[in-house]
């Protein structure tokens, strides 16, 4: 197909998507950006795009669950006072409200309610009644799609336990391997089968048929038309209703778990198992807890349950002012939206639009942007969620790590969610990855949930974006812009094919598809707005000017040391500085919490770069300043009275626990006034020792050319980071001017001065570079294009470990002398313009207490 360049800007408008798609909004009922404007008021400049992760909560919700909390008196259900029946009676008005939004009664189903999806599915592996082969009869199966979420098929290890025969099938084998129901001629056995699939898959959106309900029931579909017995089918309905209608009038699966913060976005730790009455009596279980019991006795094996369902199997006491909070859930969600089926056009609209521009945009030369993960076109609500799964390629075909993808979208403030979303089944059979590459990518250190997105440039994951019913254009038209601006490599270009897709979308007054490039004029002399930005410009020292010119001194030695007294805050650089047990002298011991004790950091909180801590060594003091704010003083000395008086915390800090104290209530005002919002300015406990780092094995790197990064700016011109400008925001302890480009990838230690270091390990960096530490303003360099440099890992520095030294103090200037790793040891690669001899910063982080 030919490419076409195209105006990007011309379709990501709100007058492109109505042409494409009408179900925006839910009619008079509510304006959509009022509704955004008074209920979601808190995501604000923000663009939240994980509502499959979770959804978002109204305001009116919490303050009419705050209201009722206010205005009654609940009791424990268990006893009989009024203030116990009057929370009896209204737990079973919601019990009754949820059957009825699922188009049921009580006479056909019960509620059980349980702490999530994930509790109420092991409810129904722990109470299946499980039969294990003989002589006599088959035993049980338990069947599941491939395509399920982690804790469906963590059924298969309670099933297997007591027996039973556990077979994965693929999607498309469920109707390809359609039988006629096999004839025994006689024996007819009653064995009990489970056969289990998502209502709609949590990875790619994809709506499976709720025919299949009655048709696995009914022995006509595969593989109940296989083995005979009673065949009970297990609806995951977890990710389906959160934007879809689920009727069970229509489709009686027989268990039915979901978590009600899917829909509602609260409570959390809260869900439920909806069971057939017809299909409860099979559940058997062996443990009762309070409030299960008709009758036992304690001193012989003597145990009545109680009659129904539901009080048989919710042990001890529910959940009952969480279960009071859905009341309040059922009736906002009815208000605002009107019903589900305006949720599911809305939504899908979303997603169908974001879906059919992101398969349209290509690189200039032509090649696409982005690898859709689905089974359909995005045609049909009732075959696809709002759900878009994906990976980016750069302009070479090459995959773009989901960890890169994530870091700049914080920069922008999108909020988006990558890796396999515990559904590894469909991340293999999507991404290719097969079950020897799934053993050896966790051999090559690779889990579920971590960063290591890329091995030999395969991806481990990808990247999601999900739709809820308080989505807005604006949420399309951000991540859209943000995809163009990090991503697209020159000029956007379509293909024709796209462009038969994108034809009903043009404007009435355009003729012509083969619209002029971006950042160029048109023919009536209309400047097009700029979205193009270019991957990083490998950058001589020459251009640069030599380290002479700039007073950087020579290869070799140290030239600046920094240190960081609150984390996150603006550093102090000075000219030398003692080194105690946990690296320099005071560097990160005191740290910003918000209100829940929380660490915050720039990534939250962009302008802690603007707070300038001091420490003065005479004084015993830590001077904090921000502009426009009169400084405020902490002692340095951590036994002072003011410590003393103040009680031991836990805190997380990167993972690793440390104990803290609280610096008081002045600073906490002087950090709350600067900040917006309720924090605090916390301390390492003086007796707290925290654990070092571990020792990590030496990471091999890749020798690169010189990593000066530019990237351009929206007028088009290229804009440059200064020496000064990448030493703030890598935000290292110590700067090393250094003869090659990358040249501490292959260091195991080092000696500056006397004093010696361990290196131990590289650093990853976030999306924390991407702040300008004069300004607080976020940019997507120079993250992406270190990325690039270092193909698709953004690593610079090395974190160290101080050894035992004759000198306790570091000076800039001092000599620095690496040990590095055996030449056959070390990656080769080839370097750009190898003739030319050039010159690198290396920015080492010291390992840091705090």
């Amino acid at each position: 197909m030919d490419n076409f360049a195209m105006d990007f800007n011309q379709f990501c408008t709100f007058d492109t998507f109505r042409r494409l798609w009408e179900h925006y909004g839910y009619g008079r009922r509510s304006n959509l950006q009022d509704l955004r404007k008074k209920e979601f008021a808190r995501i604000k400049g923000m663009t939240y795009l994980d509502h499959a992760g979770t959804t978002l909560y109204p305001e009116c919700l919490i303050k009419g669950f705050f209201q009722d909390m206010a205005s009654n008196v609940y009791g424990n259900p268990h006893s009989h006072n009024s203030s116990s029946r009057l929370t009896h009676d209204t737990v079973e008005r919601v019990r009754y409200r949820i059957l009825q939004h699922f188009n049921t009664s009580p006479e056909e189903y019960t509620v059980v309610f349980t702490s999530g999806c994930t509790a109420a599915l092991k409810l129904v592996a722990e109470s299946f009644p499980w039969k294990a082969a003989s002589t006599e009869e088959p035993g049980s199966q338990f069947c599941y799609l491939t395509d399920n979420h982690t804790s469906v098929v963590g059924i298969r290890a309670v099933a297997s336990s007591f027996g039973a025969e556990v077979i994965s099938i693929l999607p498309e084998e469920v109707e390809t391997r359609v039988k006629v129901m096999s004839q025994t001629g006689g024996k007819g056995y009653q064995v009990p089968h489970l056969f289990s699939y998502p209502a709609q898959s949590n990875f790619s959106g994809n709506k499976y048929p709720l025919w299949y309900v009655k048709g696995i029931q009914t022995r006509k579909l595969y593989p109940s038309c296989d083995r005979e017995g009673t065949w009970f089918v297990l609806l995951d309905a977890a990710s389906f209703v959160s934007c879809s209608f689920l009727d069970l009038q229509e489709h009686p699966a027989d268990f039915v778990p979901i978590s009600f913060y899917k829909m509602f976005g609260f409570p959390t730790g809260l869900g439920a198992l909806l069971v057939r009455n017809d299909a409860a009596s099979i559940l058997k279980k062996s443990y009762f807890g309070g409030g299960t019991a008709a009758a036992y006795l304690p001193e012989e094996d003597y145990f009545v349950a109680r009659p129904t369902t539901s009080s048989r199997f919710e042990d001890g006491t529910v959940s009952f002012l969480d279960i009071i909070s859905l009341h309040h859930g059922f009736e906002t969600l009815q208000r605002l939206t009107g019903s589900m089926d305006r949720i599911q056009l809305h939504t899908f609209g979303l997603a169908r639009y974001t879906y059919i521009l992101l398969t349209s945009l290509h690189h200039s030369n032509g090649k696409p942007l982005a690898r859709i993960y689905c089974d359909t076109d995005f045609e049909d609500p009732s075959m696809q969620g709002a759900i878009l799964n994906f990976n980016l390629l750069d302009s070479q075909g090459n995959f773009v790590g989901y960890s890169q993808v994530e870091k700049l979208a914080s920069l922008f403030n999108i909020h988006l969610r990558t890796g396999c979303f515990c559904n590894i089944g469909a991340c293999q059979f999507y991404l290719g990855i097969t079950n020897e590459a799934v053993k050896s990518n966790l051999q090559a250190g690779h889990s579920c949930g971590d960063n290591m997105d890329l091995i030999d440039g395969h991806p481990t994951g990808s990247v999601r974006i999900s739709f809820g019913y308080m989505s807005s254009f604006d949420d399309c038209q951000n991540f859209l812009k943000f995809i163009v601006k990090c991503f697209v490599q020159g000029p956007v270009k379509f293909t024709e094919e796209n462009l038969e897709r994108l034809r009903p979308a043009l404007a009435p007054h355009i003729q012509d598809p083969l619209l002029l490039l971006p950042g160029v004029q048109s023919e009536n002399g209309r400047k097009k707005e700029e979205y193009d930005l270019t991957a990083a410009r490998i950058t001589s020292s020459e251009e640069l000017g030599t380290p002479a010119a700039r007073g950087m001194g020579t290869p070799g030695t140290l030239t600046n040391i920094f240190l960081y007294p609150i984390k996150s805050c603006a550093a102090l650089e000075v000219n030398e500085w003692p080194l105690g047990p946990q690296g320099l002298l005071y560097d990160r011991v005191w740290m910003v919490v918000n209100m829940n004790g929380v660490c915050l950091s720039q990534k939250q909180e962009p302008r802690l770069c603007l707070i300038c801590p001091q420490v003065h060594l005479d004084t015993k003091n830590l001077s904090v300043n921000a502009s426009g704010m009169n400084p405020i003083f902490v002692p340095l000395d951590g036994s002072s009275e003011q410590y003393q008086a103040e009680p031991v915390h836990q805190s997380k800090v990167c993972g690793d626990r440390v104990q803290t104290v609280d610096c008081g209530d002045r600073v906490a005002a002087w950090l709350s006034e600067f900040l917006g919002k309720p924090c605090r300015l916390i301390r390492q406990s003086p007796n707290f020792t925290r654990d070092r780092r571990r020792d990590h094995k030496t990471g091999l790197g890749y020798r690169l050319p010189q990593e000066l990064i530019i990237g351009r700016n929206g007028s088009g011109s290229y804009q440059h980071f200064d020496v000064q400008q990448l030493i703030h925001r890598f935000r290292a302890n110590l700067v090393i001017w250094g003869e090659e480009p990358f040249e501490e990838d292959e260091w195991t230690s080092l000696k500056i001065g006397s004093t010696l270091f361990k290196v131990a390990g590289q650093c990853g960096r976030c999306q924390m570079i991407g702040i300008d530490q004069s300004t607080a303003a976020r940019s997507q360099e120079p993250l992406q294009s270190l990325a690039t440099c270092r193909n698709g890992k953004a690593t610079f520095g090395m974190y160290l470990i101080h050894q035992e030294s004759s000198s306790s103090v570091l000076t800039v200037g001092s000599p620095v002398i690496p040990e590095t790793l055996p030449a056959h040891l070390r990656k080769q690669t080839v370097h750009l313009n190898s003739t030319k001899r050039r010159h690198t910063y290396s920015f080492l982080e010291l390992w840091v207490s705090i």
